[in-house]
């Protein structure tokens, strides 16, 4: 979002997150399945939107109100401002990286029960940490993020022209055979191959050569690319401004803004992509496994509809 010449990024909480989050213990479910009950194996969940971030409606024990979708957060994150009466059953003080600077690890509080659309979760675990950055800049209330690890067994299609989330929770059974009915034309979306790494989607792009990880993260409100790439990826960008960056860091960055052409993904051609220039060095801390190149938000995700099958690890671009 461009607000006069500064860009706000809401940066997940994955980049505050120490690690990836211990597994959520939960009653009366099979052993490695998160969802305890479901109204339906399939929901439609309507959002609505506070700039380019998609709210939901949700209950937290009795407290209602808008998470943020947000597949950067390992898993559930919930708002200081309206939990802190929980006690915390896990509590760290180092600091990782961010965009713009470094931002301290939450702590952890377990909740009775947490649902929206049809999904309910009980006995779920949290992180808590304060989202004012981001209800500051929206002006409106945030109750807390819906992370990945709260999605892991399911199908997720986004539709951002019909403000729709579907929604399938993959039975055993359905591992390998299941796909949406929107999924039926094969021609009208190209498949890509993801990794769920530590509870974040990764997926992979290939320019001038170069291979590029990215993270795909649906509360990050633009495209981002590391400055230290090779200066032949950077043939393939056009910059018109610069600009400065705030997040859920304390600090402000300059940073680039451009045009990114002819980036291939999976079987599919991007042939122009906004993006944001910036060094990405100080993520590195979140990535058990290294740095990531950039990262896929919503100048890429809404530009079509998304869909993920987070169990076979596939991302579908509709053309």
């Amino acid at each position: 979002m461009l607000r006069n010449g500064l860009i706000i990024l809401l940066v997940s909480s994955a980049m505050a997150a120490d690690g990836p989050l211990p597994e959520h213990r939960h009653t009366a479910a099979p052993p490695g399945d998160q969802v305890v009950t479901s109204d339906s194996t399939t929901c439609i969940i309507p959002f609505t939107r506070a700039g380019n971030l998609i709210l939901i409606k949700g209950t937290a024990d009795t407290t209602e109100g808008n998470f943020v979708l947000d597949t950067g957060a390992p898993g559930l994150v919930l708002n200081l401002t309206y939990f802190r009466k929980y006690a915390a059953s896990q509590t760290t003080a180092e600091e990782n990286g961010g965009i713009t600077g470094s931002v301290r690890s939450a702590n952890r509080v377990q909740l009775d029960s947490f649902s929206f659309g049809g999904m309910h979760y009980y006995r779920v675990e949290g992180d808590r940490i304060s989202l004012a950055h981001i209800e500051n800049s929206k002006q409106v209330k945030i109750l807390g993020l819906l992370g990945m690890d709260l999605f892991r067994h399911t199908e997720m299609i986004i539709d951002y022209r019909k403000n729709l989330l579907y929604l399938h929770l993959i039975k055993r059974k359905e591992s390998v055979s299941y796909h949406s009915a929107q999924l039926d034309d094969t021609t009208a979306y190209h498949t890509v191959p993801i990794e769920l790494t530590d509870n974040k989607i990764i997926t992979y792009g290939d320019m001038a050569g170069k291979k590029l990880k990215f993270i795909v993260d649906c509360a990050a409100e633009s495209n981002v690319l590391d400055s230290r790439l090779p200066a032949k990826v950077f043939d393939h960008v056009t910059v018109t401004r610069r600009v400065l960056l705030t997040g859920s860091g304390t600090e402000k960055v300059d940073a680039l803004y451009g045009d990114l052409r002819d980036i291939q993904l999976g079987g599919g051609k991007v042939n122009s992509l906004p993006v944001l220039i910036t060094n990405l060095e100080q993520m590195c801390t979140a990535y058990n496994d290294g740095c990531i190149n950039g990262m896929l938000g919503f100048d890429f995700l809404s530009l079509h509809k998304i869909g993920f099958n987070f169990v076979n690890q596939k991302m579908y671009i509709w053309k």
